[in-house]
């Protein structure tokens, strides 16, 4: 009787310890396009009192001449544009997966030139590319900015955060969906956020017991490709259960201090 208790005490043990350590798939790996993707455009900032690009340089000048051009206002040759209350900038944005087109996000402002703020500075319609080349937002809006930087009249001078930056909150409407394997692909896969050989095995065994034999395949040993249902309108649940069975993952390799 007594060794039957100390086998179930043991057991107990290893049950409690397994789900101690058990992690589940979404905690570990993530699935592959779905992802934050990084835009980028070159755009002009107008408004701004005296505190843009100085007059002469040149990307600015031109960049707005061609921006008038393009609205029917011919420039005489020969004539230079004063740039002050212009600014040339980068604009940049993160575009989720999942977000579609009409949706708004936020978009950052960071001069190039040698503007010194873009405080009260108003960006013209600026298409952002992502690393295809592709166009998928439009942004536009007054921007908002943290920093200031003011001057005496004896030369001294104060700069609280970074002027020549700023943002639009909800300042690009997107435009084009991103393409996502989770539509149109045959399967999915899972990235491991740490490779191991172990972990990726020990995750498609832990899928193939709840979801069946052959559903999940270590490729290697950062990636899990799992069959995926024909119809778009079963993934989601079929998703949902995935990434939410626990496993115990490969114990990371011991570090010698």
């Amino acid at each position: 009787m007594r060794r039957i208790l100390v086998i179930r005490w043991i057991l107990a043990i290893h049950l409690i310890a397994t789900q101690v350590f058990a992690e589940r798939i979404k905690d570990i790996a993530t699935l592959a396009g779905v992802r934050v993707n990084q835009l980028v455009g070159y755009g002009l900032v107008v408004g701004l009192s005296g505190t843009g690009d100085k007059t002469g340089t040149k990307f600015t000048e031109d960049s707005f001449a061609n921006m008038l051009t393009q609205l029917g206002i011919n420039i005489p040759p020969g004539v230079r544009l004063n740039s002050k209350n212009i600014a040339a900038v980068m604009v940049t944005a993160n575009l989720s997966s999942f977000m579609k087109k009409g949706q708004t996000m936020d978009v950052n402002i960071s001069s190039i030139g040698d503007s010194k703020s873009l405080l009260g500075g108003t960006l013209l319609l600026t298409p952002l590319k992502g690393a295809d080349g592709r166009v998928y937002a439009m942004s536009q809006g007054n921007i908002v900015v943290s920093g200031i930087s003011a001057s005496g009249s004896d030369g001294s001078s104060v700069t609280v955060n970074v002027p020549s930056g700023g943002r639009i909150p909800n300042g690009a409407t997107i435009e084009a969906d991103i393409p996502n394997p989770f539509y149109y692909s045959n399967s999915l896969t899972y990235n491991l956020h740490t490779p191991d050989f172990t972990t990726a095995k020990r995750m498609s065994d832990a899928i193939n017991e709840l979801m069946g034999p052959g559903t999940a395949k270590a490729i290697d040993a950062g990636s899990v490709v799992v069959t995926a249902p024909k119809k778009l309108s079963q993934r989601v649940d079929y998703v949902s259960v995935l990434e939410n069975i626990e496993f115990k993952p490969g114990e990371p390799m011991a570090k010698i201090i």
